[in-house]
């Protein structure tokens, strides 16, 4: 084969890569859990690679290198979206002036430009994270430089800088522990390799992959299940902006810094008079009368990062419904706290609605979590007793029959779902899971807000520490140890069998095991089963049985 390609091959080998990549790019978009849902990262990396496409395409016949180069960067700045969009435009525009001045497409030149195409990358993003598409990159461009320190050909490098992309792909997970907790790949890496795969594979004149690139998706996008965050308040920035603006005078690092005051993930790539602007903010109308000040702005996108996410959840639920048959008997329950979450889940619970004391759900809630659940009937733990009402209320409404076990606590939840025969009816199920609750005491330990009396009349101040024991206060005191210590007395655990005991957010690992320890040698008969609950407000929550 030959070791050099014409312009007309690599136009022909964008246009196939463009091509695979939007096949591909619903598998990409199914990645998207890293920093914050930016729109779809296939979707935009794809919608990139079109405008350049379509310029290529607009190109006169005759048309130099130097106009070919062209067109591929201002194709890129012009058609880029969102953060992943607008990183692979600056690649693409490193890779073009990376090959500047060359004179044949050789493995020397590969490794030039995919140097040139790592520093301009590198320089876009103000705050690079390993275990993205920039890592990626950086490992693609450690690969040309071994190929042409190794005399490789141009094929053999190709094949070599491809699988090496996807081997950097697999190690994300690694280096970015948002991958690694949900089970994926980076989304911007895998696009940027299945561009990489295409495009070398059309220029070399293959049928199959260079790479295997389905190891990279085969356990992560089909499978993957993206934690929707009902709270949205908890992430800073809700609008992601991005516009193109023309301007002889733009300061880019001055108008970096002014963006940096606006939000984050933000960009100012190109050069005059044409650069593109990229940044998740709360107000974009500061960010776009700033520029306005500075030029003409055009190709205004302003999309609510809120929204999307509902969006894809919901389309994801939804496709992950169709996959699966409905299981006969499903669990909804109410807890707050990652620990508790977990607890429940390894039980069998099939969808845990974020709540409790201070943060009720709501019908609606409830009814969305019925549906997740893909089940032909569900019980419904609420787990608290402000929110029996609103299960009850739940279970009227939802089209799917639904019951409640009138659970006034997590731990009363933990003994129900241990009473759960799934050969047995969903009636059959609630009597049971009923009476295995029923047997549950449950106390909790947190800080009086306001001055007041405990069950017996005697003072709280604001600020002591109170056990409650189904309702009562029962205890009083000035640190969790002595009142939970108290508590347990109330409760006649001596007289019990068993005690699980959930640390709260913020209560420390050695507190804990202290305050275990202490309960051990108390109550030297007692059965303890300690966890972490992580539940808000409440350092301690316990029960006996």
């Amino acid at each position: 084969m030959a070791e050099t390609f014409t312009a007309n091959d690599i136009i022909n080998a964008i246009a196939a890569a463009s091509r695979v990549l939007d096949e591909r790019k619903e598998e990409v978009n199914r990645l998207n859990v890293f920093p914050v849902p930016d729109g779809d990262t296939g979707t935009n990396m794809s919608l990139t690679i079109q405008s350049v496409v379509d310029n290529l395409a607009a190109l006169p016949i005759g048309a130099t290198v130097d106009d070919i180069r062209s067109a591929i960067t201002t194709g890129a700045l012009m058609g880029a979206r969102g953060n992943s969009g607008v990183i692979t435009s600056q690649i693409l525009r490193g890779l073009c002036e990376g090959m500047a001045d060359v004179e044949a497409f050789d493995v020397a030149s590969v490794d030039k430009a995919l140097a040139t195409a790592q520093a301009t990358a590198f320089q876009a993003v103000r705050k690079p994270v390993e275990g993205t598409i920039l890592t990626v990159l950086k490992d693609a461009a450690a690969a040309a430089k071994h190929a042409r320190k190794k005399k490789m050909d141009i094929e053999e490098a190709l094949v070599y800088i491809v699988g090496e992309a996807y081997a950097s792909v697999q190690r994300t997970p690694d280096l970015l522990p948002v991958l690694a907790e949900n089970g994926v790949v980076d989304a911007g890496g895998f696009g940027l390799a299945i561009l990489l795969d295409a495009f070398s594979t059309a220029l070399i004149g293959r049928e199959a992959p260079l790479g295997d690139e389905l190891a990279a998706s085969r356990t992560a996008a089909p499978k993957v299940e993206i934690e929707h965050i009902n709270d949205w308040e908890g992430s800073a920035y809700r609008y992601c902006n991005e516009f193109l603006v023309d301007s002889d005078t733009l300061d880019t690092e001055e108008a970096l810094a002014f963006l940096a005051t606006m939000g984050d993930c933000e960009l100012c790539v190109g050069a005059v008079p044409k650069f593109k602007v990229h940044v998740h903010s709360n107000t974009p109308d500061k960010v776009l009368a700033y520029f306005l000040e500075r030029g003409q702005i055009s190709e205004v996108f302003i999309h609510n990062m809120q929204l999307q996410s509902e969006e894809r959840s919901a389309k994801i639920a939804a496709e992950a419904a169709e996959e699966k048959p409905a299981k006969p008997l499903g669990f909804v329950a109410v807890a707050a706290g990652e620990g508790m979450r977990a607890i429940l889940e390894s039980l069998g619970v099939d969808v845990v609605v974020s709540g409790g004391q201070t943060m009720n759900p709501s019908t609606r809630d409830l009814l969305a979590a019925v549906d997740e659940t893909g089940a032909e009937k569900v019980i419904l733990l609420p787990n608290n007793s402000n929110i029996i009402m609103t299960a009850n209320s739940c279970a009227e409404v939802s089209t799917i029959p639904c019951a409640v076990v009138p659970t006034k606590s997590v731990p009363q939840s933990f003994a129900a779902m241990f009473a759960v025969d799934f050969d047995s009816s969903m009636e059959d199920n609630v009597e049971a899971m009923i009476e295995a609750a029923s047997e549950v005491k449950t106390g909790e330990v947190t800080q009086a807000i306001r001055d007041s009396h405990d069950a017996h009349g005697n003072p709280i101040a604001n600020g002591d520490t109170i056990g409650i024991f189904d309702g009562s206060i029962e205890a009083v005191g000035k640190s969790t140890e002595e009142v939970t210590l108290s508590l347990l007395e109330s409760m006649d655990a001596e007289d019990a069998d068993t005690l699980t005991i959930l640390a709260g957010e913020g209560y420390s690992d050695d507190s804990f095991d202290a305050l275990v320890a202490s309960i051990e040698e108390r109550f030297d008969d007692l059965e303890i089963d300690a966890h972490r609950g992580e539940q808000p407000l409440y350092p301690i929550v316990l029960s006996v049985e």
